[in-house]
This record gives C-alpha cells, structure tokens and sequence, in this order.
C-alpha cells in the first residue's frame, strides 16, 4: 500500500508534469523552438543536471514510458507505407533512406579514422550514426500539422530507418568483432537478423487481427481499447522475444493502413487522440535522462561525429533524391529534417559497449553528448525544413 504522502507525491508529480506539457506546447505556437525541444529543455531543467524536481520513481517509470510512446510512434508511421503511397513516392523513400544512411556512415567511418581512432570504434560509430529518432520527427510533423509529398515522403523515410539502421548496425558490429582480437562470434549479427525477422513476424501476426476488428468494430472507445491493447501487445511480446519493438509496431500498422480498407484512418485518429500526453510524459523524463557532461567529454571525436552526421545527412539526401530523380526540390534538403539522434543509438551504443568494454568510456561520451545536441537543434531544423517546403500548415494559417 501506498503512503499517503508518496500517493500525493506522484499525483503532484503528474499534475506538474502535465501542466509543463501545456506551457511547452502554448510556447511552441509563439517561438522559433517546437515543443519538443521545449519538453526537452524543461526535462533538463527539472531533472539531475537542473533544479532535481523529479521524486526518484520517475526513474523506474521511464522505461516503461518510452516503450509504450516508441511503440505508438512506430504504429503510427506504419500508415505511411501503403501501397498507393509507395507507388507514388517509393523512390524517393528508397533512394534518401539509402543514400542518407551510407553516407553517414561513410563519412563518421573515414572522418573518425582521420581523429585517430581505432578501426574498431570508428566502424561502431559508423554504424550508429545513420539512426533517426522517430519520436521528434513525428510530433513536430503533427504540432504543425504538416501534410503533402515532402512530409510523406519524409515519414516513409523514418519508418524504414529503423529496418535499416539495425541491419547496418548488426553487419558493421560483427566486422568489428572480427577485426578485434576479442572474439570472433557471429552470435551479435545472428541477433540482429533476429530482432529484425522477429519483428517482421510479429508485426504481421498482429496486423492482421487487428486490420480485420477494424473494419468489424464500431468507432468509440471499443475502437481505443482495441488499438491500445494491440499495441501494447505487440511492445509487450517484442521485449519478451527480444526483437525491436518499433519496428514490429511499425508492421502492424503498415498491414492495417493497407488492409483496413475504408476504415484505416480510424485505428490512427483513436491512437492520436490518446497519445499526445503519454508523450509530454516522454519528453519531459527523456529531456531529465540527457548527462550534459557528456558534450564536454566527447572532445574532438564527439564534435568530429555531431559535423560529419550533419555533412552525412545533407549530402546523402541530395545524392538519394538525385538518383531518384525526384521533382521536389525540398526533397534534396531532406537530411536537415532527420537529425533528431535518441532512444535507437542509445540503445545500440550500450550494446556496442557491451561487446567492446575498453571503449566504453569514449562511445558513451561521444553519442550521449551528440544525443543532447542533436536532440535540442534536430527539431527546430525538422519544423524549418517543414516550412520552406510549405506544408507546415499551422503557420500557414497564422
């Protein structure tokens, strides 16, 4: 049972939390910074490295937080991937995926080597680098209420990233291995075939279940229950299973937006309406999470890594978008909506470290202190590139 004043403590909490989320998002309408960054910064300021606010349960509640808010973030960008959308636009997802994620890669590997660090470390940079935050992009797409080719364009690209961040992340982890003297195991790249194959599994497993209660029942809260629950389910059974639960989310909601024919948009409203305070939750512990000693620490690696991303993302949307001969012009500055850089790298950084304990202290340091950065500028460049491609709608009718 619960104390009295602890039941207290964590209503208050809430409450407050909640009530910043209101602030951020009233600021977010007036300034140059989207609400995320403001969550962000208000984390930051409420947290360990600020005023320390934050009682001591709220550490064992993110966890939980971020993977109910990843797994909504995942289905939800699952709705971009249908078929008349990919005939449309598939492309250009393909080419800037693909064109973004190499060169990224490509330069973080050439350009860690040129600051003297080991192979092994600058192929685990490599592989971590080309990873997009999902959650800034889609909330700032939705404060601003941007639509058009350019913002679909850019969802599909998010969606996939993560496909293809793990795979990249899997193959390059193994050269590293073989190329230490620690190990030679293929047990890392086995693992991430898995949790990719896995999540493809389970996300068609649930997809269509649920493509199919879509269409047999009747919109109101028996629809919110059947959303949540499956997608829940489906974080649930990925973390059990070890497979990437965004992406097994992300599959579910690609079978239901093709599937569930006239009724799709449903699912995806019924989730939206319950999912922007589950975010402020997010943002804020996320934002109380960030270690600003970490941008000190980096040194010269993690500034070489936070420009060469940057030079990455640039130039690999423009050589992704010229091979896809794509007639939208905003489309070869697409690498400047992509830059937000949490949760996926984070995770792939303590695997990494894991396998390559000596450098454990550099790799924090370097994708922690980019992590801050790129997740305090990457939305505001998000919201930006969405205005000069016009389709930021809110301040459109301002």
């Amino acid at each position: 049972m619960l104390e009295t004043a602890e039941l207290a403590q964590i209503l208050l909490t809430f409450g407050g939390l909640f009530l910043l989320g209101l602030v951020a998002d009233l600021l977010g309408r007036h300034t140059p910074l989207p609400r995320v960054t403001l969550l962000i910064l208000a984390g930051i300021l409420i947290g360990p490295e600020g005023i320390n606010w934050l009682p001591d349960f709220s550490n064992s509640w993110f966890p939980v937080l971020t993977n109910i808010a990843l797994a909504m973030i995942g289905f939800e960008l699952g709705k971009n991937l249908t078929r008349s959308q990919l005939k449309r636009l598939g492309r250009p997802i393909l080419g800037i995926s693909l064109g973004v994620m190499l060169m990224t890669a490509l330069l973080i590997f050439s350009g860690m080597l040129w600051l003297g660090a080991p192979i092994e470390l600058a192929l685990i940079f490599a592989a971590i680098a080309p990873a997009t935050a999902p959650a800034p992009v889609m909330d700032v797409v939705n404060e601003v209420h941007a639509k058009g080719d350019y913002t679909n364009t850019l969802l599909g690209i998010v969606a996939i990233d993560d496909a293809w961040g793990m795979l990249l992340f899997s193959t390059l982890l193994v050269l590293a291995t073989l190329l230490s003297t620690e190990s030679l195991s293929l047990a890392v790249l086995t693992n991430g075939l898995w949790e990719l194959g896995g999540a493809l599994l389970l996300g068609l497993l649930l997809g269509f279940p649920m493509a199919y209660l879509s269409q047999h029942l009747y919109p109101g809260k028996s629809t919110q229950a059947e959303v949540l629950g499956l997608v829940l389910l489906c974080a649930g059974a990925a973390i059990y299973l070890e497979v990437s639960y965004l992406l097994a989310a992300m599959v579910m909601g690609t079978v239901v937006a093709n599937f569930s024919q006239g009724h799709k948009p449903r699912a995806f409203a019924e989730l939206e309406a319950i999912q922007w305070p589950l975010m402020i939750l997010f943002f804020l512990l996320a934002g109380a999470s960030l270690p600003l000693n970490a941008l000190w620490q980096a040194g010269a690696l993690g500034a070489g890594y936070v420009l060469l991303r940057f030079l990455g993302r640039i130039s690999g949307s423009w050589l992704g978008a010229h091979w896809a001969g794509s007639r939208n012009p905003h489309d070869y500055w697409m690498g400047l909506a992509m830059l937000p850089h949490a949760g996926l790298p984070i995770g792939m950084a303590l695997i990494a470290a894991q396998q390559f304990p000596h450098y454990q202290t550099t790799l924090l340091a370097v994708i922690l202190g980019a992590t801050v950065l790129f997740e305090l500028i990457g939305p505001a460049l998000t919201r930006h590139s969405l205005r000069q491609a016009g389709e930021a709608k809110f301040f459109a009718q301002r």
